[in-house]
């Protein structure tokens, strides 16, 4: 023990608060591990942040440090911020020669880059796993690989479809050959985790061959998968990936016309949602029970859910749920003959799509309510909503400030025939308070039936009597002389172009030679100065590690970190992708179509339910009567009646 004493004595000073910084900064980041692996990532990253402040020379460790991090970041849904470490995590596994930690910090940053939307760079990173992991003989980082490759262009083709309306099943062929692109990852992914052995890689695997089947309208396939996925998630327990399975088995089965079955498979998702306690789940199986029960003509019973749906919808504070449940409300006591609770939860339905600004939203309600009104030939201060109807119904009531129609109800809007430019009259002309609605004033070059570019005028209640009042509005025209314009813009040409002119660089010299321009020592050391400074905007992209953060550079790493390590260089294969992802680059900044809106928590995603009335829609545009144009009327009016036949009636 003494000579063991005098040792640690002799020990310089420096070596032990050396052991105590990596000692401490060892423990903090086994301290953040322990507490995400426990879920909460906060209390984690906030160790291992600390951790990477103390900061190591141990180049193993602090990789592992942002590969945690980066994960960990993840789950709090702090994406820049885990983009941020796993691409430490890169670069430092390549600078120190890491080809497995180098597959694995790229498969990090592929599954960050999908979430964010970069699809074609995650595909690059993702590609890239699978290259090192088949190099390497690494089989589970290989089929995660894979995975995560059907992930991206899953993810893709989900994105692609949520962009253009569609029936079930009907895509264009860029998405459907994104989603077989998926469909065929997962396949391999599911043989090799079989090879394996991975009962739970399996049951991802399924759940997701499911998903892009069904997004297909391959439903029959769909539900083979997504009972293979139910069986495997008993098998482990996983009540979460249970509900998920009985929610998909649903779906499918509504598309295959099978609404009883479905409604089975919705019930036991709203059992497993009550007890994992979850209630935006539970609003959605409502809803999806309500719209079955529908289907099934049972229309009490779907009057049930929807007021559980309104309810949970309510509590959560999702506006555009509350709105689908009063919409679904309203066509049920319809169907019920109940006209008064249906103009109800319609006049609601407007008051919410009007607060959200949901334009088609409040269409489809103004046309509900003039349906309403009309059959129970009522005026409408008759028929104002009082709150202890919608509590009778067990649903609480929200209101809010609602436009007036009543001084204001009848548009005329003039004839689009002959219309030249925007100078057109508008007339209004009000009619007491008869049930008419505004009707859209369309823009010239637009069928019947578009509501996108359609425009209502929303008014207030005023003070001012409009009773037979006709107002005419004329825009007032602006005129322009054309030649002030011209001489304003010659004048302003002529002044930059001699600005452009005192720029420009005078050479004293005759040019005799052409050639001995280009070996005059000015061009030289013009050239000279170019190359430097093209150098040094290389430097400047360049990586360097002493900006990795927590990083410490001794005598002990210094070697790795400076000396010729023996790294790989990329195949052409890679750079041939990471071409293909920077040409895609001009796509990221043209214009995007605008955003859907606000996501509801009580909704589900894939809103089927749309789409099968989008499907009856058609079928009820195929029995309507083709009412003849007024040219056809014309030319029979000038061709005159046709002669009655002999001996018939000429009445």
């Amino acid at each position: 023990m003494a000579q063991s004493t005098n040792s640690t004595e002799r020990e310089p000073a420096s070596n032990r608060n050396q052991t105590r910084i990596e000692a401490s900064c060892l423990e903090l980041a086994l301290e953040g591990e322990r507490l995400c692996k426990a879920g909460d990532f906060k209390g984690g990253t906030a160790f291992f942040e600390a951790a990477v402040q103390v900061g190591t020379e141990d180049l193993k460790t602090l990789s592992a440090i942002y590969s945690q991090l980066g994960n960990a970041y993840f789950y709090l849904k702090e994406y820049n911020k885990a983009l941020e470490y796993h691409r430490h995590d890169l670069t430092l596994a390549r600078t120190i020669g890491d080809r497995i930690g180098e597959g694995k910090a790229s498969g990090n940053l592929g599954n960050t880059l999908k979430i964010l939307g970069r699809f074609d760079e995650a595909g690059v990173c993702c590609q890239r796993h699978l290259d090192i992991s088949q190099e390497q003989g690494d089989r589970v980082g290989e089929a995660r690989a894979l995975y995560n490759i059907g992930n991206v262009f899953h993810a893709k083709g989900k994105q692609q479809a949520w962009g253009c309306a569609h029936d079930p099943g009907d895509l264009p062929s860029d998405v459907r050959n994104t989603l077989k692109r998926a469909t065929a990852f997962y396949e391999m992914n599911l043989s090799l985790v079989k090879e394996l052995g991975d009962r739970a890689a399996q049951g991802r695997a399924y759940g997701n061959l499911g998903n892009t089947h069904y997004l297909l309208g391959n439903f029959v396939e769909a539900i083979k998968f997504h009972q293979e996925r139910l069986a495997i998630a008993k098998e482990f327990g996983d009540k979460a990936a249970e509900r998920r399975a009985y929610s998909n088995l649903g779906n499918a089965l509504i598309f295959l016309g099978q609404f009883r079955p479905a409604t089975e498979y919705y019930r036991k998702t709203l059992q497993l949602s009550h007890q994992l306690k979850d209630q935006a789940m539970e609003a959605q199986a409502c809803y999806s029970l309500g719209n079955t029960y529908s289907l099934l003509q049972e229309h009490q019973r779907a009057i049930d859910y929807h007021l559980k749906h309104l309810l949970i919808a309510q509590e959560l504070r999702d506006r555009i749920g509350e709105g689908r449940a009063c919409w679904s409300l309203g066509n049920a006591f319809l169907s019920l003959g109940d006209h008064r609770q249906a103009l109800l939860y319609a006049r609601k339905h407007l008051d919410i799509s009007r607060e959200i600004g949901d334009r088609s939203g409040e269409l489809t309600a103004r046309m509900n309510i003039k349906q309403l009104m009309e059959s129970l030939g009522a005026a409408r201060g008759d028929l104002s909503p009082c709150g202890s109807e919608f509590e009778v119904q067990g649903a609480r009531p929200k209101f809010c400030q609602r436009s007036s129609m009543e001084s204001l109800d009848l548009w005329k809007c003039p004839s689009e025939k002959g219309q030249k430019g925007h100078n057109q009259d508008v007339e209004v002309v009000s009619r007491g308070t008869r049930g008419h609605l505004a009707c859209p004033i369309r823009r010239k070059g637009h069928a019947d039936g578009q509501s996108d570019e359609s425009e209502w005028l929303d008014w207030q209640d005023s003070p001012v009597d409009t009773e037979d009042i006709t107002v005419q509005v004329t825009p007032p025209k602006l005129g322009r002389d054309p030649s002030g314009e011209d001489c304003f813009f010659d004048l302003l040409s002529k002044f930059q172009s001699s600005r452009m002119d005192d720029q420009r660089c005078h050479f004293d010299e005759p040019a005799d030679d052409p050639c001995s321009l280009l070996t005059s020592p000015q061009v030289e050391e013009l050239f000279d100065l170019i190359a430097s400074s093209q150098s040094r905007r290389l430097d400047d992209q360049r990586v360097s590690v002493g900006n990795l953060p927590g990083l410490r550079i001794t005598h002990n790493n210094l070697g790795h970190l400076c000396g010729d390590a023996d790294l790989q260089e990329p195949g052409d294969d890679f750079f041939n992708m990471l071409i293909k992802c920077q040409s895609s680059r001009i796509d990221d900044q043209r214009c995007s179509p605008p955003e859907p809106g606000p996501r509801a928590l009580t909704v589900p995603d894939e809103d089927f339910f749309s789409l099968i009335q989008r499907v009856q829609a058609k079928r009820m545009d195929e029995q309507r009567v083709h009412l003849r144009s007024e040219e056809e009327e014309e030319e029979e009016e000038e061709e005159g009646p046709e002669p009655a036949p002999p001996g018939g009636d000429p009445s």
